[in-house]
């Protein structure tokens, strides 16, 4: 199921400014491999909110080949810290190199291996946390990640209406991972969530 339009899709990307080579030859590689990223309409959202709240220190959980760890990093600015952490050390290699050439290197530590298992082992709070790991563990991101979010910070994830299997009985344990997942940030007293349905489904949450 489509969460838009694709007529909408189309017509939003029409709008967007050109990308800059490195962000281009990503999004080329990502179709060609058909390797997950948030695409250009949701990666201007993150790029925006990591600028409104001004944020210094972003956790990213699943980065693929980096793709919005670049736009993540560009928002954040001079002296930000933006964790990038994936699964596949072939994609950690394929990010690296792309950081590099978006100008962006100096303020990423990239991290390999289990998204949780590092935010463990990473101390101190964030500004920002980003979930786009493996769908069945969206709700443990939920209870490890709240508690090292600041106040005023915000926690994203992606892919919350899973191409609208939401509305239908959960058949696998993706869906009903991001089932319990919704449910779990709309009915926390310390968090104020919205979930755009836009691309396929993006939440925002704001830390109370």
């Amino acid at each position: 199921m489509e969460i838009t339009d694709p007529a909408i899709n189309d017509y939003l990307d029409s709008l967007l400014p050109a990308r800059d080579p490195v962000l281009q030859e990503m999004e080329a590689l990502a179709r060609e491999r058909s390797i997950p990223i948030i695409g250009p309409v949701v990666a201007r959202i993150v790029n925006q909110l990591v600028r409104l709240v001004k944020a210094k220190t972003i956790f990213e959980m699943g980065s693929a080949i980096g793709y919005s760890t670049i736009w993540i990093a560009r928002a954040a600015g001079e002296g930000s810290t933006v964790y990038y952490t994936d699964g596949n050390p072939d994609n950690g290699r394929l990010a690296a190199g792309f950081v590099e050439r978006a100008g962006v290197r100096d303020r990423i530590q990239i991290l390999t291996g289990n998204a949780l298992d590092l935010l463990d082992q990473t101390p101190g709070t964030f500004d920002v946390i980003f979930c786009d790991v493996d769908k069945e563990q969206y709700p443990q991101v939920f209870h490890q990640a709240l508690p090292r979010i600041r106040k005023g910070g915000l926690f994203l994830a992606d892919n919350v209406l899973w191409h609208g299997r939401v509305t239908e009985p959960p058949a696998d344990a993706a869906t009903r991972g991001i089932l319990e997942f919704n449910r779990l940030i709309y009915s926390s007293p310390e968090l104020l969530p919205t979930i755009l349905p836009i691309r396929d489904g993006f939440a925002v949450c704001e830390k109370l």
